[in-house]
């Protein structure tokens, strides 16, 4: 049967990806802040925040949203971030509920447990939502969350699929994450295995696409079988690590930011050793799901196409 969707951030890395498959069965309508002119769906450039979203969504009759919009690169203005991350999706929430959207799918992300050290060895999707405050992207998928719970309450006609993803890879990706496994040396802490748990970018639309169609509900956890320690990632790409004790890193980070040479405070350190590894047992067994590549698997392929090994 063929649907309606709408796609936030449509012209992003798994929108435009996601947006070719569907618009093979269904009518798709994207919207992002870019300069763009698909010809297989149609687009409009939108915030997420406009007034003018609600029309849209009424006008094109759109009966399910995937939500994808979101700052992934905090900038220097927090107060405008949170307004898109956060703002924007109640904009976005509020619109779905007034105009009787049927199903919506929201990409929250693992940072969404937050790095304390204390989290679990694998984190489960019953486990507590703590994104830190000091990291934005991982403090606005907490409020996000949070929010969507309220919804559901409220409105629980609106089916919702919350999906929280690993670190994803895919041929060509390109980020903040990948300029790290370029460097000349990795860098570790001591004491800390900063493990990654990947998923494939193929694996994820596909995943986003089952869950569309098949009007699925409920919070999973997006990531291949195992992860990688930043020890296993530096020997298969056949480069060092350096490893730094944490005090030590702490110190640099603090001076850095203080001398303006970073915008990276010492509160950065979290991040780098209490990184969350996501249990896939309820993609696989609930959501019914096996991810076609594992991560070391998932790493693997991408450092090939990218020439890294």
């Amino acid at each position: 049967m063929s649907m309606n969707i709408l796609i936030t951030g449509s012209e992003g890395y798994i929108g435009s990806r996601l947006a070719a498959v569907l618009c093979q069965q269904h009518n798709v309508f994207g919207i992002d802040i870019r300069d763009a002119s698909p010809t297989h769906y149609q687009y409009r450039k939108m915030d997420i925040r406009s007034p003018d979203l609600a029309g849209f969504i009424e006008k094109a009759g759109i009966t399910h949203v995937i939500h994808l919009a979101s700052i992934v690169q905090p900038g220097p203005d927090r107060e405008r971030d949170y307004d898109i991350d956060v703002n924007g999706t109640r904009n976005l929430l509020q619109a779905c509920v007034r105009h009787g959207v049927r199903h919506i799918t929201v990409t929250s992300s693992g940072a969404a447990y937050g790095y304390y050290a204390d989290n679990p060895g694998w984190l489960k999707e019953n486990d507590s939502i703590r994104g830190n405050y000091s990291f934005p992207y991982s403090y606005h998928k907490r409020l996000v969350e949070e929010m969507l719970a309220e919804f559901a309450a409220e409105a629980p006609q609106l089916k919702q699929l919350i999906l929280r993803p690993g670190t994803v890879l895919g041929k060509n990706t390109d980020n903040l994450i990948t300029n790290l496994f370029r460097k000349n040396r990795l860098l570790a802490i001591s004491g800390s295995r900063s493990p990654f748990v990947f998923i494939w970018d193929e694996d994820v639309v596909e995943i986003i696409r089952r869950g569309v169609e098949q009007e699925l509900s409920g919070r999973f956890n997006l990531a291949g079988d195992g992860a990688m320690s930043i020890q296993e990632i530096a020997a298969t790409l056949g480069k060092k690590n350096l490893t730094i004790p944490a005090t030590v890193l702490k110190t640099i980070l603090a001076a850095g930011k203080l001398l303006k040479l970073t915008r990276y405070g010492p509160e950065q350190l979290d991040f780098l050793r209490y990184r969350p590894v996501l249990d896939n047992s309820a993609l696989k067994n609930d959501f019914g799901y096996i991810p076609q590549k594992s991560s070391r698997e998932v790493f693997e392929f991408y450092a090939r196409h990218q020439g890294l090994i």
